[in-house]
C-alpha cells in the first residue's frame, strides 16, 4: 500500500462546512474561562519562571528538540501537547471523507469532540504563554497521521477512542502531581470532558451496552485508570504522530 503524504496540521479553528458553525456558538470556554481566569491571577516563583538551563528546549547536541521542563510547567507542558495532538487529529477527521458521509449522529459527536479539543488547546496555550517564557512553552506541532485512513469508519473512531482513552488516564496520572490548586481545578474539569468523549465513542462504535465503561478502562474498585506522564509520552511518541523531537526525562512522575 502507497504510503499517505504526511499531513502538516497547523493551528487554526476550522470550522468545516458553514451550517455547523450555528452549533459552535454556544461551545464558549465556560468553566474554563472562569479557571483560567483565576490561573492568570497566581503569579510563578522565580524557580518556575527561570528554569535551569539543561531543561530548555534543546537537546544533548544542541538540536531543536523541546523539553517540556520541571514541576507544574512540564505538566502543563505536557496537557497542551496532547490537546494540541487531538486538536489536530479531529480537525483532519472533519476534512476526511468518512465524516463527509458518516451517519449525522456521528458527525455532530465528531463536531463537537473537535471544537472541545480545540478549546483546551487554546486554554493551555493562554495559560503557559501568560505564565512563562515563549522558550519553555511548547510550539505549535506538526503531525504526521498517514497512518491513519481517515476514509475509515473503523480507522477514525478506533483511533478516538485510543486518544480519548489515553487523554482520561493521562489526566487521572498527572493530577497528584501538580502542585498549583488552580491548575489541578481546571485539570479536573477538563478530564471530566475527556472521559464524556471516551464514553460517547465507545457508545456507538464498540459492541454491547457496557463497553462505555469497559473492563478494559474501569479497575476492579469502580475507579479509572491511571498513567504516569512518562509512560503516557513514550506511547504517544512512540506512535510517530507527532513530528518534533520531545525531551520529558524531568517531568513529574507519580
Amino acid at each position: 500500500m502507497m504510503k499517505r503524504p504526511i499531513i502538516k496540521v497547523r493551528h487554526s479553528d476550522v470550522t468545516p462546512n458553514g451550517g455547523s458553525a450555528s452549533r459552535r456558538k454556544f461551545l464558549k470556554l465556560g468553566g474554563l474561562a472562569l479557571a483560567g481566569g483565576s490561573l492568570l491571577l497566581y503569579s510563578c516563583s522565580e524557580e518556575e519562571l527561570s528554569q535551569q538551563e539543561d531543561i530548555l528546549g534543546r537537546d544533548a547536541n544542541g538540536g531543536d528538540a523541546f523539553n517540556l521542563g520541571t514541576g507544574d510547567l512540564a505538566i502543563l507542558n505536557y496537557a497542551y501537547i496532547l490537546e494540541q495532538l487531538e486538536a489536530a487529529f479531529y480537525t483532519r477527521v472533519l476534512e476526511g471523507s468518512y465524516w463527509e458521509s458518516a451517519d449525522p449522529v456521528e458527525k455532530l459527536y465528531l463536531e463537537d469532540l473537535q471544537a472541545h479539543e480545540v478549546i483546551h488547546r487554546e486554554f493551555f496555550k493562554t495559560v503557559l504563554s501568560a505564565t512563562f517564557s515563549s522558550e519553555e512553552v511548547a510550539p505549535d506541532l506538526e503531525f504526521d497521521f498517514s497512518t491513519i485512513d481517515f476514509s475509515d469508519r473503523d480507522s477514525v473512531l478506533g483511533t478516538s477512542i485510543v486518544l480519548e482513552d489515553t487523554g482520561v488516564s493521562a489526566y487521572n496520572g498527572a493530577g497528584d502531581l501538580i502542585e498549583n490548586p488552580a491548575y489541578l481545578v481546571a485539570a479536573g474539569k477538563i478530564v471530566s470532558v475527556e472521559a464524556r468523549h471516551a464514553s460517547a465513542l465507545r457508545s456507538i462504535y464498540l459492541p454491547g451496552f457496557t463497553e462505555f465503561a469497559g473492563d478494559d478502562i474501569i479497575d476492579e474498585n469502580g475507579l479509572d485508570l491511571v498513567a504516569e506522564p512518562k509512560d503516557v509520552l513514550d506511547t504517544v511518541v512512540s506512535t510517530g504522530f507527532i513530528e518534533n523531537e520531545l525531551i520529558y526525562n524531568n517531568i513529574p512522575n507519580g
